[in-house]
């Protein structure tokens, strides 16, 4: 990979003119995942068991001086494009390890297929294997209910205090930080590294973010032009997927029979499923008249 340029700050400064082009959104853990605890940071690959300080907690206790970034997302499914960014943002930030924090449900996406956040976070542990600085972290699948970054980050903060939080966002997202949830307790307790889409837009990014005086850092990565729906609509189509998400995960996908265009049998059965229940709670109904 040719020599990339370092990250620039949001005080007017640009992304250079070939910046990336990557979404921020952006896995399943096995049929019966052992417990976590509500406390605590990550757990890397070892889907079996977690260790006692949490959901996910690193093999190693992070230091007082500990730097962590949070790549948020539904990951339905992770793709090549997410570890992209995870390992661009670590390699230019200086970051010990980036964190991938799939969402038990988005507070702003539909379902779109959803398999399910147990899925979905064992996708991303199957996506990052054993590769040294990433991790999968189950924090907001064990809370449950609509994930709210600033929700997140607090949890993470109060379990590692020293610690020096970056949150990855894409350039789309970014622009409407300023409508999340708390979105000046956000960037108190973590900073924000942005990916640029290929058209630039630094300077809205920019704009957007000027009332909440967030640090911001704009990275210097080329284009990645992989997305969720664009696997999703291939898995649809019966084409292959392999160059678009790890091996592991197409494997996956496959053996779970997802993301799938329903067969004519199958819509049928489904039909059936549906109008025999409506029936069902019909008679249930009317027998409680």
């Amino acid at each position: 990979m040719p020599e990339e340029p370092a990250a620039r700050k949001a005080s007017g400064l640009c992304a250079p003119e070939e910046p990336a082009a990557i979404k921020a959104s952006g896995l399943c853990a096995p049929e019966e995942p052992a417990a976590t605890k509500a406390s605590g940071l990550c757990v890397p690959e070892e889907p079996a068991a977690t260790k006692a300080s949490g959901p996910c907690a690193p093999e190693q206790p992070a230091g007082p001086r500990s730097t962590i970034g949070i790549l948020g997302g539904t990951f339905n499914p992770p793709h090549r494009g997410h570890l992209a960014l995870a390992r661009h943002a670590r390699a230019e930030l200086g970051l010990e390890r980036v964190l991938l924090m799939p969402a038990h449900s988005a507070p702003h996406k539909g379902d779109e297929g959803d398999p399910g956040p147990r899925q979905r976070l064992e996708m991303c542990r199957l996506a990052v294997g054993d590769e040294v600085g990433l991790q999968v972290c189950g924090l907001e699948i064990e809370r449950g209910g609509p994930s709210y970054t600033v929700d997140t980050l607090r949890a993470v903060h109060e379990s590692h205090p020293q610690a020096e939080l970056t949150f990855i966002v894409g350039a789309d997202m970014a622009r409407t930080l300023p409508t999340w949830r708390e979105p000046r307790e956000l960037v108190k307790l973590a900073s924000l590294a942005v990916a640029e889409r290929e058209d630039g837009g630094c300077e809205d990014v920019s704009r957007a973010l000027a009332p909440l005086q967030a640090e911001v850092a704009f990275l210097g990565m080329p284009p990645v032009e992989i997305s969720s729906s664009l696997v999703r609509e291939r898995v649809a189509e019966g084409r292959p997927v392999e160059e678009l998400v790890a091996k592991a995960v197409a494997e996956y996908i496959a053996e779970h029979r997802m993301y799938r265009a329903p067969v004519a049998g199958e819509a049928v059965a489904d039909t059936k499923a549906t109008a025999s229940q409506a029936e069902a709670h019909a008679r249930a109904k009317a027998a409680a008249k």
